[in-house]
């Protein structure tokens, strides 16, 4: 399966991507076509990095979502290691400013974790292509000294922390589910985002789903009206946030907890189990909900015996048209990079690693960059 990007300017560039790669061993082809020639490249392994040497110094910038910083910082680290001539820019601001700096048009790319509406594409002059292109956990993380174990926490019971109807630690409907903990006579401190987050859109859209009171009192959107708590910016200052202050609770995707060693909660899923976060539990998750065509899932409270509870995609969003062939490139290996050997880091970074169907539909998905494209099946 190929997908092509086609640019429309007179130096046309068709960029080919194989979703073979996708299998483990990638075997790509580009061609160029310019009003005087017409060259396609041997498609074998390392054809990819050859035909899209930049001979120039080219820059690529892009703003938005925090939750997938982390694995997009190693990916565009990487990606730089096999174009030295290529940078890739991209600031951790939030989906909420990401979105609208991508509407603007003031960045090459952005990223969210809630997908964009149609009225937000609709805004879009140069048309919007969603993909997603890694998943992962959002967490309740906590810092209680002297606490160890597996703190297990059911469905009401962080519905009502987060409501502030329970407010100490040693609050018999927490201990209920704990019994082998000993739990302070403690104050609880809720942390949560103070920008615009699609890490919040996610996590208030699987509150909504299963508790009647959070649904009609606060509801779901990039930003709420906590009812209690304090506020910081991005997952990178929930998690400082948190490391900082004794007694807090507070959602944050799964990969910054592990990389800060932050102790996380246990959740009861929709089945009544208790499930850990990890890549295993995520990617059941992942198994239980079926994308759709446009690739806009949302997974508020999925099904499954082993599934996590909150899990989440997260999109890259770009252009359908780039007015500049050197930044199309520029864009193009870095998607190819993101689905192919950049999913390797995924576990090490605490997400998880699409499946390989779904690499294949994002894929097929970038075809519809360009008015002009192909699909082969191999």
């Amino acid at each position: 399966m190929l997908f092509h990007l086609n640019l429309m300017n007179p130096k046309r560039l068709v960029v080919s991507i194989s979703t073979i790669a996708l299998l483990g061993s990638l075997a790509a082809c580009v061609r160029q076509n310019t009003p005087n020639n017409t060259a396609e490249s041997d498609p074998s392994p390392g054809a990819a990095s050859n035909e899209l040497a930049f001979n120039n110094q080219v820059s690529v910038t892009g703003a938005g979502a925090s939750f997938p910083n982390p694995i997009y910082q190693r990916w565009f680290q990487e990606t730089n290691g096999e174009y030295p001539n290529l940078q890739i820019n991209y600031q951790s601001v939030g989906s909420g400013a990401g979105v609208q700096q991508f509407t603007q048009g003031t960045v090459d790319f952005g990223a969210s974790d809630v997908a964009m509406t149609d009225e937000e594409i609709a805004k879009v002059d140069r048309g919007v292509l969603l993909l997603p292109m890694t998943a992962g956990s959002i967490v309740l993380a906590y810092n209680l000294p002297g606490v160890e174990g597996e703190l297990k926490l059911s469905r009401d019971v962080y519905t009502d922390i987060l409501l502030g109807n329970i407010t100490n630690w040693n609050d018999p409907a927490i201990a209920a589910a704990n019994p082998d903990l000993k739990l302070p006579n403690q104050a609880i401190t809720v942390v949560h985002r103070s920008d615009g987050s699609g890490t919040t859109g996610v996590f208030t859209m699987h509150l909504s789903a299963i508790s009647p009171e959070w649904k009609q009192q606060v509801g779901a959107d990039k930003t709420v009206d906590w009812p209690v708590g304090l506020g910081a910016k991005g997952n990178e200052g929930i998690t400082a946030l948190l490391q900082q202050t004794a007694g807090s609770i507070g959602y944050v995707e799964y990969g910054y907890a592990k990389q800060n060693n932050l102790a996380v909660a246990s959740l009861e899923n929709q089945t009544g189990n208790f499930i850990a976060p990890s890549a295993e539990s995520a990617g059941k998750t992942l198994e239980a909900v079926e994308l759709p065509e446009n690739l806009r899932a949302f997974i508020e409270d999925p099904q499954g015996d082993q599934s996590y509870p909150i899990v989440t995609y997260t999109w890259l969003l770009a252009y359908k048209n780039y007015p500049d062939a050197e930044t199309a490139k520029g864009v193009e290996a870095m998607i190819q990079y993101g689905l192919t050997q950049g999913q390797e880091y995924a576990e090490e970074l605490g997400y998880v690693a699409l499946p390989q169907n779904v690499r294949e539909r994002v894929a097929a998905a970038a075809d519809n960059i360009y008015p002009e494209h192909a699909i082969d099946i191999n």
